[in-house]
């Protein structure tokens, strides 16, 4: 397993974690290195997504809002909702990993942890989330 590949897991899980604990504040994403094998290849990349998705959280919600018909970011399951944060922060703010590389993560990372629909799931909003993207950086409209 890529070390990539390996943080994005362990930051899916620590995401996984704060939810279901129903914790307010990052205190129990920042415990989570110190209780579970984060290791200290795996930690830098799993400590970029965790502040990204920090700082760009609420946009990152809105995108999903936008692009998940007839969703709501709450009826999503915990695993696919997070996953899906993590592919989305990647797309939009992570020029150095290409579209196609982070969605392949998410559908694999879906299978494996969530449901026997999870891949289809993320696959279905990711791409229409990378379209737009790409539509936008070519001068188009960030819209579906």
């Amino acid at each position: 397993m890529s070390v990539r590949r390996r943080s994005r897991e362990l930051a899916m899980q620590a995401l996984f974690y704060k939810d279901m604990s129903c914790c307010s504040s990052n205190d129990c994403i920042e415990l989570f290195p110190r209780h579970f094998n984060v290791s200290n290849n795996a930690r830098p990349f799993f400590e970029r997504i965790i502040k990204g998705l920090e700082q760009f959280g609420s946009e990152i919600d809105s995108v999903i809002k936008q692009f998940s018909s007839n969703w709501k970011i709450s009826r999503m399951s915990c695993v696919d909702r997070n996953i899906v944060r993590i592919a989305i922060y990647e797309l939009l703010y992570c020029d150095d990993i290409p579209a196609k590389v982070s969605i392949n993560e998410a559908v694999d990372i879906g299978k494996k942890f969530g449901t026997e629909e999870s891949g289809a799931f993320i696959n279905g909003i990711l791409d229409s989330i990378r379209k737009a993207h790409e539509n936008k950086i070519k001068g188009g409209h960030f819209a579906d």
